[in-house]
């Protein structure tokens, strides 16, 4: 009898801790609650912290709330059509205040359902958009582009987009060639511009330093034309003072007596 007594004590109060532990729930920290009532989704949506709840006729699911990364790789065709893989990581979070609705309407696999198909389209219409070179060139605009088809696509679906980072782009082996054999030809053409703007500035320099010379020239002309004199005292500045040993008429060299 004690026994039996035991047993049936110890179920009870084994029921009473499941009762028990059924009558509240924790949100985590960047969690919100998802209050299920047998088997509909309800309004009530329940914040981080403890709560109580019906045992055995409400349930709760929790949804994580906080900053979340996805990378994808999509491939597309340019503008130009060239094949383009891309590669682009999605910081997302779900909106706190409709994670009900979320649950309600897509259930836990959101990122399969939702996200993964929106990045591929979302990708392939912004790649669609430009060239394969402008793909790299205006790599900014691109990005911006996709983060907006992204944000309309998974608003409505209650999923916030925070960033949306391009990691890669990849081309075909061809257009890769093309591209290395470009960038090549413009280096090589910007390196003889500037060999030829050299050239350029060193003849108008020479020609600028011979105006220079034959303007002194023809001042120091001028000059002397305007006063012999002068003549005679460059002359004499240049005489190194040793008389020849011989003298036509007598006269000493460049010293006018008179």
């Amino acid at each position: 009898m004690n026994v039996t007594k035991l047993v049936t004590y110890s179920l009870l109060g084994l029921l009473v801790l499941i009762v028990v532990c059924n009558c509240f729930t924790i949100i985590r920290p960047g969690q919100r609650g998802v209050l299920i009532q047998l088997g509909e989704v309800k309004d009530k949506i329940f914040d981080e912290g403890f709560h109580f709840k019906a045992p055995f006729v409400q349930k709760v699911q929790r949804m994580d709330v906080k900053v979340q990364k996805q990378e994808d790789e999509a491939n597309a065709a340019s503008k130009d059509l060239q094949d383009v893989s891309t590669t682009i990581a999605l910081n997302y979070h779900i909106d706190p205040g409709y994670v009900n609705k979320l649950w309600q309407e897509v259930g836990k696999d959101y990122g399969l359902r939702i996200i993964d198909p929106a990045i591929q389209e979302s990708v392939k219409a912004a790649t669609a958009m430009y060239t394969a070179e402008e793909l790299i060139t205006k790599r900014p605009e691109v990005k911006e582009a996709m983060k907006k088809a992204l944000t309309e696509r998974l608003g409505i679906k209650f999923i916030i987009v925070d960033e949306v980072s391009i990691i890669n782009f990849s081309f075909s082996n061809a257009f890769t060639i093309a591209i290395e054999a470009k960038v090549q030809a413009e280096q090589e053409a910007l390196k003889a511009q500037n060999e030829l703007e050299k050239v350029k500035f060193e003849a108008e320099q020479r020609v600028v330093q011979a105006k220079g010379e034959a303007e002194a020239i023809r001042i120091q002309a001028q000059a002397l034309m305007a006063n012999s004199a002068l003549i005679d005292l460059e002359a004499v500045n240049k005489w190194n003072g040793v008389l020849p040993q011989y003298m036509l008429s007598g006269a000493v060299p460049f010293i006018n007596l008179k």
